[in-house]
């Protein structure tokens, strides 16, 4: 068995984290798309093909797959042509029945162990995973004869919904599947759905049904769901590594992970779930409250609170509030930042992505910062704002809307704002 991971395309709608592909942000130390293969691995999966962009660097991060007990190959998708025109590049390496799985699900070993016996059992010609939701027209939805698959509608107009069951990017195919796609009268960026449905007309289709779900960080506060799956996981391994250094009248509540060459100092209180990863420095009287993903070489001034965040690696704040927020790698706060996550009416929050207002589902949920952004003392943000990658936030401003990459925004007696 072989098993194709789709991580190709821009990632756009993951802005501000997507200078590399969404699958390379870190979670527990490693690639998001690191924990997916492990999951494959442990299925006795380890011929593993990984389609990616023209400029990804995902060859260099992971290598030829022996650290993981695989063997991974390499295929370019030159242009961002969707789902099945990535697929479709694998055709010269896969020799029989193949997994295809998006490479944000973390939990592929509980999915794949299904899928293989769903199949086995139904002796189906594909398979596909599933899992209700309150919003079918946001998702491809399936359409069922009992519990066989026969169509995959895309995004299907409320009310006219076929099901309520979504589709949730693990499949399993027969190899006969790329002549179905090969034989579609028109190829266009969402042609995988239609070579499905093509394929079902004349093939079985079996349903997995999961209880949860894993997302495919469409967008970036799905990293939350992502990193909670993982602290629920085996993965998550709590111990202190021997090298740490931990100050007096520190206390540590629930599973804690503590890397090597960390230093904890006095006062501080950590309540787990955390991960605080190799060569952190946290300050005097901090509070972390979990779930919290710190990643290596973090650093945090003395009287800084963390509250369900996700830090990526070489960050530094001073004293601060982060909360419900995620921030990119090598990022720096002053003295005094605030992040507000929650409406005064406590309403949902609303996020804007590619000029267009989501309801993020999330009643609590600060900022999200890409890499290298800088924010001045006192600096704040509301709820639900991105904040670019380059970014500079000068000292005192309070930012209510996102701000674009490499922009600088200032707010000062007589001056509203300045941009570069």
């Amino acid at each position: 068995m072989q098993a194709v991971i789709i991580a190709a395309g821009e990632s756009s709608r993951f802005w501000p984290l997507n200078q590399s592909h969404k699958s390379q942000v870190r979670l527990l130390g490693k690639p998001v798309i690191f924990w997916t293969i492990k999951g494959l691995v442990e299925n006795n999966i380890t011929d593993i093909v990984v389609v990616h962009g023209a400029a990804s660097t995902l060859p260099q991060e992971l290598g030829d797959g022996k650290d993981l007990g695989c063997t991974i190959f390499y295929v370019s998708q030159e242009q961002p042509l969707g789902t099945g025109n990535a697929l479709w590049q694998t055709r010269d390496l896969i020799r029989g029945s193949f997994l295809v799985v998006w490479p944000s699900k973390v939990n592929t070993k509980a999915m794949v162990e299904e899928i293989l016996l769903k199949q086995q059992q139904d002796g189906a010609d594909m398979v596909m995973v599933g899992t209700e939701t309150k919003t079918p027209w946001n998702y491809g939805i399936a359409r069922l004869d009992a519990d066989k698959v026969k169509e995959i509608v895309e995004n299907p107009i409320p009310g006219k919904e076929p099901s309520n069951i979504k589709t949730l990017g693990a499949y399993f195919f027969k190899q006969d599947f790329f002549a179905y796609y090969a034989g579609l009268s028109r190829h266009h960026e969402a042609d995988f759905i239609d070579a499905i449905n093509w394929y079902l007309k004349e093939k079985t289709g079996s349903l997995v049904m999961l209880k949860g779900d894993v997302p495919a960080l469409k967008y970036t506060w799905e990293m939350f769901s992502v990193l909670q799956t993982l602290f629920e996981s085996p993965y998550f391994k709590p111990e202190i590594a021997p090298s740490a250094r931990i100050g007096t009248n520190v206390i540590m509540e629930g599973p804690v992970y503590i890397g090597e060459n960390v230093i904890v100092k006095a006062n501080t209180v950590i309540e787990g779930p955390a991960y605080i990863g190799e060569g952190c420095e946290i300050g005097y009287g901090n509070v972390l409250r979990g779930p919290v993903n710190i990643e290596q070489n973090v650093k945090t001034g003395a009287f800084c609170e963390i509250k369900h965040s996700i830090f990526q690696e070489g960050t530094h704040t001073h004293l601060g509030y982060f909360g419900n927020s995620i921030i990119g790698g090598n990022c720096r706060f002053g003295a005094g930042f605030m992040s507000a996550n929650k409406r005064i009416d406590r309403g949902t929050i609303m996020c804007e992505v590619k000029g267009k207002k989501l309801d993020t589902n999330l009643q609590v949920f600060g900022f999200v910062a890409g890499h290298d952004a800088r924010f001045g003392i006192h600096a704040s943000t509301g709820p639900g704002i991105l904040v670019g990658s380059g970014t500079v936030v000068g000292p005192g401003t309070h930012v209510m809307e996102n701000v674009p990459d490499n922009t600088t925004v200032f707010v000062a007696p007589g001056i509203k704002k300045k941009k570069r």
